[in-house]
């Protein structure tokens, strides 16, 4: 690789996993096992599992105990404690409303309150154990957001941010350098979760991917050398008029840095995070953002997009469907996000291509679900730079292959015809999810076109929006009661050789779909 590639194309190199080495990495464990929850020695705590009875959010309850239900239901919806498990060894381990590669848990969830009638202002922690949030500091810290965020619109009218951090030892235990993939695509899950459990509570969600990242640290008195802050969230209020705000711009660039020195096996995660990192200095401005996806009932068709791929004499397929129905109030959509798990085993059994054509609608059809209360647009960081491809072995009605996925005109265009069980098992290091599932989807991105626009940061952002899409794909197979499982860990360059996926897509995250084993 040229020295004048950027470092971020040079950690995706390095960190790619290869036939030939996979052996001295995988299961590589080294130090003791971290620790998942984050625990401070002083602070005053508020419980919030009182709130999350049916009692707190009905009519006759005061407006204080309402505002309460509603950060409570917000937060377990988000990242919350969702289940307990016994290990082989007696320990509890509890799963949260958001996947992690692992169970590891890196993302910690962070509120800053400007003050308002709930929460004074200051610094809270979100303690997921206890399902509480721990204030830490009690002063005033507003104005340092703001700064740190480069005067973001969204944070002027609104009172509440969250910012998402993480702590990087508790990937990279298991996962070594290539654990920062994995660590931004679960930040990625939990942004999922946050844009679906806001609509939940009249909440929206402003993305905000560009900030200082050294002075946010600082104001919420992080260790560098151990944790940092990824993305940051402007909560608006919708019940307050005022908060009803206008879609900006999420992103700013960071430098692309093409001269480095030689980085050793173990100092690449951090080297990464730094490289991807905004100084304080410079220019940034924000502006009113587009609608992401053009919204297809306009009788406009020339204002629909071009999809990335329009391969010549491909079988195309429409992937039109009706939406799925989330039930009164949403009631279907909380529900799914509580008892979401990561399918174990697939039974290898077919699925349909309604419900194939169901999730993505989900995904990549936002505005289909304006009139059941979900935001029809919602922040990404930059989605235009993610294409979709989905390997299909077992979908009644759809010829096994690899299939590009065309968003704006909403249909397949098949790339390969073959049945890809077994590579599929291989290209996912052996696991037997690749083989067993119905359809496999895998998000790419051309780095070298994402790095031309956001410099080394877009690394993080493009695995953010990928853990995002990867969330959605969750909660949708789930409310269909399928199989779902993302997988992290593949062999890079064998993916794109073995499905025909172009050269310069470098792959980002691949989720499997598929009927689970214990329901046949």
């Amino acid at each position: 690789m040229s020295q004048k590639d950027s470092f971020a194309t040079y950690f995706h190199s390095r960190t790619k996993y290869d036939p030939d080495t996979i052996a001295n990495i995988k299961g590589a464990m080294q130090g003791p096992q971290p620790e998942l929850f984050k625990s401070y020695r002083l602070g005053s705590e508020v419980d919030l599992k009182p709130y999350l009875h049916e009692s707190k959010v009905s009519p006759e309850a005061s407006s204080e105990d309402r505002g309460w239900a509603r950060l409570s239901h917000f937060l377990i919806n988000v990242y919350g404690l969702t289940a307990q498990l016994k290990t082989q060894f007696g320990q509890a381990f509890y799963l949260r409303s958001a996947p992690s590669a692992g169970g590891l848990y890196p993302t910690e969830l962070y509120l800053v309150s400007r003050g308002n009638q709930l929460l004074p202002a200051g610094l809270y922690n979100y303690q997921v154990r206890t399902h509480s949030l721990l204030r830490f500091w009690d002063d005033h810290v507003w104005q340092a957001l703001q700064e740190s965020c480069f005067w973001h619109p969204a944070l002027e009218q609104t009172q509440l941010a969250m910012v998402l951090s993480t702590v990087f030892y508790r990937s990279a235990w298991r996962y070594q350098d290539r654990a920062y993939r994995r660590i931004c695509l679960d930040a990625g899950h939990v942004l999922g979760n946050l844009e679906l459990a806001s609509a939940l509570v009249d909440y929206r969600p402003h993305l905000i991917g560009g900030f200082a990242d050294s002075a946010l640290n600082q104001m919420l008195y992080l260790d560098e050398s151990a944790e940092s802050t990824l993305a940051v969230v402007a909560l608006a209020d919708l019940l307050q008029v005022e908060q009803n705000l206008s879609h900006s711009t999420t992103t700013q660039p960071a430098r692309s840095q093409t001269d480095f020195p030689k980085v050793a096996d173990g100092e690449l995660l951090p080297y990464m995070h730094q490289v991807t990192c905004i100084e304080a200095q410079g220019d940034f401005r924000w502006q009113v953002r587009s609608p992401s996806l053009a919204d297809q009932s306009s009788p406009n068709t020339e204002a629909v997009p071009d999809d990335k791929y329009n391969f010549p004499f491909c079988l195309r397929v429409p992937t039109v469907t009706s939406p799925i129905n989330w039930d009164d109030r949403l009631q279907g959509l909380e529900r799914t996000i509580l008892r979401r798990r990561s399918t174990r085993r697939f039974s290898g059994a077919n699925l349909t291509l309604d419900e194939l054509n169901t999730v993505l609608d989900f995904v990549y059809q936002p505005h289909h679900y304006v009139e059941q209360g979900l935001d029809g647009d919602p922040d990404y960081f930059d989605l235009s730079l993610i294409q979709t491809f989905v390997a299909v072995s077992g979908v009644d009605s759809l010829d096994a292959g690899c299939y590009y996925y065309a968003p704006y005109k909403q249909e397949f265009r098949q790339i390969r015809f073959k049945n890809f069980r077994q590579e599929l098992e291989y290209l996912c290091l052996g696991q037997a999810l690749g083989r067993d599932a119905g359809a496999v989807i895998f998000h790419t991105a051309d780095l070298q076109q994402a790095i031309a626009r956001h410099g080394d940061r877009a690394y993080r952002y493009l695995h953010l929006d990928a853990g995002h899409l990867g969330q959605r794909i969750n909660i949708a197979a789930v409310r269909l009661d399928l199989g779902v499982s993302g997988i992290g860990g593949f062999f890079d360059d064998q993916v794109n050789d073995v499905l025909g996926i172009p050269e310069d897509e470098a792959v980002l995250y691949i989720t499997t779909l598929g009927r689970p084993a214990d329901s046949v």
